[in-house]
């Protein structure tokens, strides 16, 4: 009995508002989590339980604790009504910075009519919340909270006004819900909670009938700005990353890793490591580590441990890789297109070519990749900042050999990712070394291993064969993208002969030419993708003789796109000029994630040294309903200023397998000198479900510096980043 007491207590305090999976209880008490599978279940003994089968509930389908996985289908398993009245909301998702925790509890508080302060989000518990492939894509809020999240929200309601019903001897049409209580209509005296509806039992029961989730023009929270629920804990150094989890009794894992990528080890003495009171050496299969209690002495112990490596190593360098991705390119796989290229040759008075190029760049996030993994009672549970913590189960139960039910992740708040935390192998070696030590065991990453072990954003090459035709229209358009994919070649433009192809993808991988690993990052290939194309028609905006704004329009076949356009030469105060005009300010169309926006800005280019800076930014974005026009405009303005630096100067400098750039004393990230004035603005579209707001902005930050570098100077820039050095050379070459 008493044991029952004690796991009703866990389950509560793990479903109530002040959930908190990085509590001081985790890292001081028992290295388990406070409430386990069996435990949650009982947290249904009271508060609504929403069920969608016969089968009893599960915070996750037994299926999708395998390996595979699929999205629940039942609805109950990403909502908890409780006794108390307030609303937890599991989500398989994980909050990087993105805001997503808070757009989250806006759409379940809509549904449900409850205050946003109320409800309380779990996010990335393998154990606690329904499985989901991972945080990526701008997929967050619209798809995972508008498809699953907000449905749930519907039917926990439908459930409740039923209950209402029952209760007040009420029609359920007639029923108003206010703050969590339930009215009636017509007697303002007759109300029942939510708290009142719940308390004291097991509730089992289906919805009666269909239940649609609320019209748009009813909202109330969604569409308004809420301050994040993260910000206090996150301004004040509360908040705690996997790096802050300590259990008692943790070591410290340091890594034995190859000078290069490709290197393998030939031969290895650890002796004199091992001669380092409290060290423990572990040697298993393809991994050797040193562990120790404190992280200088670990550090210490692996840099007396000496190795031979067998280097093998692709011979390319980071100015001879473009050449080298073209000539080790299979045949061109043709995508979309229209009309026919050889009609288009026939239309066209001038035929303009020119190639384009992008670099490999780092993710470079704040917090490298950490991870805490720690045994007891046969089962592993690993704190990791991770974007994808069911597929890290998937590799922990992969490599540990161990089912579902031993394995449990339990994703903190991540310090940054932008696609490079997909892959998460601190996690898996934080459990082999867990396992193999029967201690807890730490894993954090030093910036040198954050960017020799980074899947970079792939570097690539853009080649297009266009043409004008006498009335200044396009009339034909060639595209063709090697090694980083087509996301971002949409054809927004009315051209009537066209064809977009793709030589690789972008992940690397197989027959991947790239010397080391690549992968997602930020709005993959849609960076680069945009830099070649809205140069290619500033190209073709001079050759025309017109405006750059003007030609847009002129040549533009999609209405929200030219809705976006307008909005942006608006409020950016345009006024129409041919190019080169000696203003510096440059334009840039994208779509990415179902978001349209256009980005202009204002520069100042030092002739003599090749040095830019950025003065202004606008960026409009069109991204249908808004949930959170705050969390939203914190991302706009983010990704414009990340983008400054693949613009200007993040480039991975390497030879061979060998990386060069090993921390930002030589890679270099935007400076709070170089932030502009930033002005951004959301055109309202509530008639379309909420699109991506995480990525869309940072795609045309590239192309419009660029076009402001030769509406500055005449200079035409080919590559990026463009750097000081390119500037200048580019300039010299007029």
């Amino acid at each position: 009995m008493k044991r029952d007491d004690e796991c009703q207590q866990k389950a509560a305090e793990a479903a109530a508002r002040d959930y908190d999976p990085y509590d001081e209880s985790v890292v001081t008490g028992p290295t388990t989590f406070p409430v386990d599978r069996r435990d949650f279940i009982k947290l249904t003994t009271t508060g609504l339980l929403v069920l969608f089968s016969t089968r009893a509930f599960l915070p996750q389908d037994a299926e999708a604790q395998g390996r595979g996985g699929q999205y629940a289908t039942d609805f109950n398993a990403y909502v908890h009504v409780g006794a108390d009245g307030k609303v937890t909301c599991y989500v398989g998702k994980i909050e990087m910075g993105q805001g997503q925790s808070t757009a989250m509890a806006q759409v379940l508080a809509e549904e449900l009519d409850v205050p946003v302060d109320s409800v309380t989000v779990v996010l990335g518990d393998t154990d606690l919340c329904p499985w989901d492939a991972g945080t990526y894509g701008s997929g967050g809020i619209r798809s995972y909270a508008w498809e699953h999240v907000r449905v749930a929200g519907a039917e926990a309601r439908g459930v409740l006004l039923q209950m209402a019903s029952e209760r007040l001897q009420v029609p359920v049409d007639r029923l108003k819900v206010k703050g969590g209580v339930v009215s009636d209509g017509a007697d303002a005296k007759k109300t029942v909670t939510y708290a009142q509806l719940t308390e004291g039992k097991r509730i089992e029961r289906h919805v009666e009938g269909k239940v649609t989730p609320k019209a748009v023009k009813a909202y109330t929270i969604v569409g308004t700005p809420v301050a994040r629920k993260d910000a206090l804990e996150k301004v004040t150094g509360k908040a705690k990353y996997a790096g802050d989890i300590v259990p008692p009794g943790a070591l410290h894992a340091r890594i034995l890793r190859p000078p290069s990528h490709g290197a393998t080890i030939a031969s290895v003495d650890t002796s004199a490591a091992e001669k380092i009171p409290g060290v423990q050496v572990i040697k298993d299969g393809d991994m050797i580590a040193v562990l120790h209690p404190h992280r200088d002495a670990a550090d210490a112990a692996l840099a007396l441990v000496k190795a031979q490596f067998a280097r093998n190593e692709l011979p390319v360098d980071d100015k001879t890789i473009f050449d080298y991705l073209v000539k080790n390119a299979p045949a061109p796989r043709a995508g979309a297109q229209g009309g026919n290229l050889a009609d288009g040759e026939k239309l066209v008075s001038e035929i303009i070519e020119h190639r384009y190029e992008d670099n490999y760049d780092a993710h470079a996030p704040i917090e490298t990749h950490s991870a805490v993994a720690a045994f007891e009672n046969g089962k592993v549970t690993v704190w990791a900042g991770t974007q994808t913590p069911f597929p890290l189960k998937s590799q922990v139960m992969s490599a540990l050999r161990l089912d579902a039910d031993h394995v449990r992740v339990i994703t903190p708040y991540v310090g940054g990712g932008f696609g490079g935390k997909s892959g998460s192998g601190q996690g898996v070696e934080a459990a082999r070394l867990a396992m193999l030590t029967k201690k807890p065991v730490r894993v954090v990453w030093s910036r040198e291993e954050e960017f020799f072990y980074d899947t970079f954003r792939p570097a690539a090459v853009v080649t297009i064969r266009s043409g004008l035709a006498p009335d200044k229209t396009i009339g034909l358009w060639d595209y063709v993208v090697y090694w980083t994919g087509t996301r971002g070649t949409e054809m927004f433009y009315n051209i009537p002969h066209h064809r977009t192809s793709s030589v690789g993808g972008g992940f690397g991988g197989g027959s991947s030419p790239h010397p080391f690993g690549t992968g997602a990052w930020r709005a993959p290939g849609n960076s680069t993708n945009t830099f070649a194309r809205e140069s290619h028609i500033d190209i073709l905006a001079a050759k025309a003789g017109m405006d750059p704004v003007e030609f847009r329009r002129k040549n533009m076949a999609d209405p929200r796109m030219m809705r976006v356009v307008e909005s942006a030469a608006k409020r950016f105060g345009w006024t129409p000029k041919t190019a080169p005009s000696g203003r510096g300010v440059g334009v840039a169309c994208s779509v990415d994630a179902g978001a349209y926006n256009c980005t202009i800005v204002e520069i100042a280019v030092n002739k003599a040294t090749g040095h830019v800076q950025v003065k202004r930014v606008v960026g409009v974005q069109e991204m249908g309903l808004v949930v959170n026009p705050e969390g939203a405009t914190q991302q706009i303005e983010g990704c414009l200023t990340m983008g400054l630096g693949y613009a200007l100067s993040e480039e991975v400098h390497f030879k061979g397998g060998e990386i060069l750039d090993r921390n930002f004393d030589s890679y270099q990230i935007p400076l709070f000198s170089w932030v502009p004035r930033i002005e951004t603005e959301i055109l309202p579209n509530p008639d379309l479900a909420p699109q991506g707001g995480g990525e869309p902005a940072i795609c045309g930050v590239g192309a419009s510096i660029a076009n402001a570098i030769f509406d500055a100077t005449g200079a035409r820039m080919f590559r990026m980043s463009m750097t000081p050095e390119r500037v200048k050379t580019a300039i010299a070459k007029m």
